[in-house]
């Protein structure tokens, strides 16, 4: 079912995701400025029926807000419905307060499994913790798209199984910017759960950004929320230790590099991003290496960006819908 013939007599206004400044944005027909529209974005998971973007667009409509895009997805043959839209609206006719009530509303007319709206300009940013062992690259590049606000994050500490000396470019940056590093010595007998789980108590979702440490069942029970993980081969292929030498002796053409949540089973959870590179004979063990580091960069960077963007839905079992 396309997007088209499902939103044509429901979305009048229907346009591609703008990518112009909301500053700037006005309303079909405005020739003033609309410097008070704020942006907004809600996610959608709900059982099938005739009728519901309309309704949606009928609840932005009525507060005065317009939609910029949306996107809906309805599985062959499965009476399930998804959507994410985008839109601008101006906060004093539309209060904060008032909106989670309208989309409840929405939420109880549907029986919604989930809905989230959120509002970038309004409510707190994500906050995270960030694990990390030996490897710096992954660490490093999150901390610098959270100091570029390429990642719309608050990071509340750092946590390692690996101690650093203080000298270290990730130690003096963590402490210019008050971020608290907690070395945590682990054993195959004691991972430190209970110590990382007093930690990480006030965060939204958590980040492994080569963390080579196995979280526990009991631990993911515990912590209660969303873990991500960096993945530094092309899942479901190469799991476990050292996948890039299993790859290299496997003679691929292609690496890869998958960011997917963490579950009690190893390397098994949702996948939420992957990305690839073409590789050759003309390629050695460390060319591999320097290759998937790249990757694992770029693909945990965009996945905690489409996590925080609300492009990422639970599909069936052990999918995943990322708009």
């Amino acid at each position: 079912m396309t997007l088209i013939r499902r939103v044509s007599s429901s979305f009048p206004q229907f346009v591609g995701f703008a990518k112009r400044s909301l500053k700037s944005y006005k309303l079909p027909g405005d020739t003033s400025s609309s410097p008070s529209l704020t942006h907004g974005v809600h996610i959608f998971h709900c059982p099938d029926e005739v009728g519901i973007v309309a309704k949606l667009s009928e609840c932005i409509a009525s507060r005065g807000g317009n939609i910029l895009g949306a996107d809906v997805f309805v599985p062959e043959k499965k009476t399930v419905f998804y959507s994410r839209s985008e839109f601008v609206f101006d906060p004093v006719k539309w209060p904060r307060e008032q909106m989670d009530e309208d989309f409840l509303q929405l939420s109880k007319m549907f029986g919604a499994i989930r809905s989230v709206v959120r509002v970038p300009d309004l409510d707190p940013k994500f906050k995270i913790s960030v694990f990390a062992s030996k490897q710096d690259h992954c660490l490093v590049d999150l901390l610098h798209g959270w100091q570029d606000r390429r990642l719309p994050v608050d990071i509340t500490c750092v946590i390692s199984n690996h101690q650093r000396d203080p000298n270290t470019h990730v130690m003096r940056f963590l402490e210019r910017n008050n971020i608290p590093y907690h070395y945590l010595q682990t054993t195959n007998d004691d991972k430190k759960e209970e110590e990382i789980l007093e930690l990480v108590l006030d965060t939204d979702f958590l980040v492994l950004a080569r963390y080579m440490q196995v979280l526990s069942g009991h631990f993911l029970r515990t912590y209660g929320k969303d873990v991500i993980n960096i993945h530094h081969g092309l899942l479901p292929s190469f799991k476990g230790g050292n996948p890039c030498k299993q790859a290299f002796d496997a003679g691929v053409k292609l690496i890869g590099a998958t960011s997917h949540f963490v579950t009690e089973e190893l390397d098994s959870g949702p996948i939420i991003e992957q990305m690839v590179e073409r590789v050759s004979h003309r390629d050695n063990l460390q060319s591999f290496v320097q290759k998937s580091e790249n990757l694992e960069k770029q693909c945990l960077a965009k996945a905690i960006r489409s996590y925080c963007e609300l492009r990422v839905l639970p599909y069936e079992e052990n999918r995943t819908v990322v708009f």
